[in-house]
Parts: structure tokens; sequence; C-alpha cells
């Protein structure tokens, strides 16, 4: 269940990010809209993290944490955001899915 939380605690992340991202492009009260997207959001994803770690190893949750937030974000930098999806960043985001995977598979 811990690893679940972990999960949409680091899904919470990316929105927080995409909020910014979004706020960035906006001005006026949608602008406002998305800021308080952000916050709503990365109130759940500290929350979230902070009941996963109460069981998971606080080293691993918080690098799973922060891999989903970065996998996620350079996504969505590529898909809604229009940034270059080079070889070596897709390379580089595939390591980084590696790395969280291995993770997860020798925590305990």
């Amino acid at each position: 269940m811990n690893w679940i939380l972990l999960i949409i605690a680091g899904l919470f992340e990316v929105a927080f990010a995409a909020c910014l991202g979004k706020a960035k492009e906006a001005t006026g009260a949608e602008a406002t809209y998305w800021y308080i997207g952000f916050l709503i959001c990365l109130a759940a994803s500290m929350s979230l993290l902070i009941k996963a770690t109460q069981e998971l190893p606080i080293g691993t949750a918080y690098a799973v944490w922060t891999g989903i937030g970065a996998i996620g974000t350079v996504l969505v930098g590529i898909f809604f955001f229009k940034e270059p999806a080079t070889f070596w960043r897709l390379f580089f985001i595939t390591t980084l899915i590696a790395s969280v995977i291995g993770l997860k598979m020798v925590s305990h």
C-alpha cells in the first residue's frame, strides 16, 4: 500500500510542476488558478510522501518520488509544452526509469 501512496505522491509532483508551467504561460486570474492548483498538488504530494515514508526507507522513498516527478515532468514538457525530445534526453530518462525500478526491486 505504501508503494501505491508513493507512486500517487510522485504523480502529484508531476501535477504541481505542470501547474507551474501553465501558470508561467497564463496571466491574471488564470495564472492565480494554476498557482492554487500548484499549492493543492504540492500539499497532496507532500502528505502522501510523509505517509509512505512511515513504512518505507526514506532514502528509497525520496529517490523514487523525485524520480517519478522528474520522469513525469520531462514527459509533460515534451507532450504539452513542446520541449525537445532529443535522443540524449530520452536516453537519460530511460536510465532514470531503470534506476527507479531497480530501487523498488532492492528495497525491503
